[in-house]
């Protein structure tokens, strides 16, 4: 039977090493499902993997679009099955994806929840509405959704709140509800974990590295796409101040540890399911 071997796990935990190593063992290529490395402007910050690992196995959804192209979860998951059943048409047994976005995993696991389109005077109305606003909303309608979506990413806010408004419904109830489609090919997804002290410590060092290889002038390259929800991301919102002189660099790096590790608990409290 063929099958897609996932490996996740938290932020700096060493997947993108552990993928490579499964597929120059296995003579396969990698899907990365981070739903940042697609972005050609943006390396330093998500982590890229360097040159030298890209050369070691062939990486599929790596710098493949600019931030300026709109590029959602069913676009991914529609271009990852293209891919997928391709490598499995020329004979392969075995493909890898490798990434810690939970819900591009689950993309690929599940597929992707089909979802109500709001009107445009809900989302307008949604999108003029300020952060604090809508963490209450959300808080209010569905506070199971609320207890572990990213507070600060305003996208997954909005679309949970047009689902709810749309609805009548919780978002975590209708996504609970909705019947994972059926793939063709066995499924194992593999989780990466390390104690919580050395995570965090190796979290701390790799922002250190992020910093010296240049991260301020990457984020400072793209001042003009500060607006896009992409750019709305752990690594170049705490430096966007830093910019405008109205933050001191010390603790923006101070906050992008601190914010870095909350995700990573995060995505380890996502990984439990897989365990």
């Amino acid at each position: 039977m063929k099958k897609l071997l996932i490996i996740t796990g938290p932020t700096a935990s060493g997947k993108t090493a552990e993928a490579i190593r499964l597929a120059r063992e296995m003579g396969t290529e990698i899907l990365s499902c981070d739903s940042r490395q697609f972005y050609r402007e943006m390396r330093i910050g998500v982590a890229r993997p360097s040159d030298e690992e890209l050369a070691a196995a062939f990486h599929h959804f790596i710098a493949c679009r600019s931030v300026t192209e709109p590029y959602n979860i069913s676009d991914y998951e529609r271009d990852a099955m293209k891919v997928v059943q391709r490598f499995f048409a020329e004979g392969r047994d075995t493909v890898i994806a490798v990434g810690g976005s939970g819900l591009y995993v689950d993309a690929l696991r599940l597929g992707v929840t089909a979802m109500p389109d709001p009107t445009p005077e809900l989302r307008a109305r949604l999108q003029q509405m300020p952060l604090e606003e809508k963490r209450a909303q959300l808080q209010m309608l569905d506070p199971e959704y609320y207890a572990r979506v990213d507070l600060r990413n305003p996208v997954r806010l909005q679309r949970a709140l047009e689902v709810c408004y749309m609805t009548g419904r919780p978002y975590s109830q209708v996504i609970a509800e909705q019947k994972p489609v059926e793939r063709p090919f066995d499924i194992e997804v593999r989780v990466v974990q390390m104690p919580s002290d050395e995570l965090r410590c190796r979290i701390d060092l790799r922002v250190d590295q992020m910093m010296a290889d240049g991260l301020l002038d990457e984020v400072r390259s793209l001042l003009p796409y500060r607006h896009l929800p992409t750019l709305r991301t752990v690594g170049y919102r705490e430096l966007f101040p830093v910019l405008d002189g109205t933050k001191n660099l010390a603790d923006a790096v101070a906050e992008i540890k601190l914010n870095t590790w909350h995700y990573a608990r995060k995505q380890m409290t996502w990984c439990r399911r897989y365990i």
